[in-house]
């Protein structure tokens, strides 16, 4: 008992004495100008990450105090500082806070395209959860690939199975410049988790493309699988949705990603 009463008062000691050399972490000589020099090429600094309401919540915030707000912003999260009267951005501007998404606002990484209502698929309450499509298509014509291949598992038509239809069309069928395909490899605005939507979720882009706008008046493929050689589709100056060969070459296709 004594050795560990010992232990706490040396461990409470250290934890009181104030670093007043410079601390390098990652180098051996730190910057002159820097009390803590972080140097690495693998690896970069984490601040703080909540919420604006556990931001706001910090009781006699310091001036320079640095946070990272993950809903604040349109793109999934803002860098901000305490400059001693208010939180601002990096660049100097007001902070951003919580953002209620709404259709067609630019939102991480494309459009929002639908927002999940009562009884979707998916829709949890008190939660905004939907669809963001990419602001342009991805392809003018391709084929949707696999023909005369049953995808196990890619005919899903509901909201919720568009990325996991895509999953399954890569795992049977991962031809170059098909649709799915297409989808998979997009990189946009910082974002690599797109998926070809699945015919319901097409239908959503359909019925709002004028809020998210650059969509042409033809054809766009869905993942959705119909049988071994055809695949759903939907027009975008009727709204019909009907299956197509799945070497059909000339279908668009507009990539999505959830949130």
């Amino acid at each position: 008992m004594k050795q560990a009463k010992n232990l706490l008062f040396i461990m409470l000691m250290v934890a009181s004495v104030s670093v007043q050399a410079q601390v390098g972490i990652g180098t051996q000589t730190p910057n002159a100008s820097a009390q803590l020099d972080v140097s690495s090429t693998t690896k970069g600094f984490l601040p703080p990450r909540m919420t604006n309401v556990q931001r706001d919540a910090i009781s006699g915030p310091v001036t320079g105090l640095v946070v990272y707000c993950t809903n604040c912003g349109t793109n999934g999260g803002e860098l901000q500082v305490y400059n001693g009267l208010s939180w601002r951005n990096m660049a100097g501007g007001a902070a951003s806070n919580l953002v209620t998404p709404v259709l067609g606002m630019d939102y991480l990484g494309g459009k929002i395209a639908y927002i999940l209502q009562p009884g979707d698929p998916g829709y949890i309450t008190g939660q905004t959860h939907g669809l963001i499509a990419a602001t342009s298509d991805q392809s003018t014509g391709t084929q949707w690939g696999c023909y005369g291949t049953t995808i196990p598992g890619a005919d899903g038509t509901a909201l919720g199975t568009g990325n996991q239809n895509t999953i399954d069309i890569m795992a049977g069928c991962a031809d170059a410049g098909i649709a799915a395909r297409i989808c998979v490899d997009l990189v946009f605005n910082g974002y690599s988790d797109w998926y070809l939507p699945s015919k319901d979720e097409l239908n959503k882009l359909y019925i709002n493309q004028a809020a998210v706008g650059g969509f042409s008046s033809t054809t766009y493929w869905s993942s959705s699988e119909f049988d071994l050689n055809n695949a759903w589709y939907q027009g975008f100056s009727g709204g019909y949705q009907y299956v197509d060969n799945k070497d059909f070459p000339t279908n668009r296709v507009r990539a999505v990603r959830a949130f």
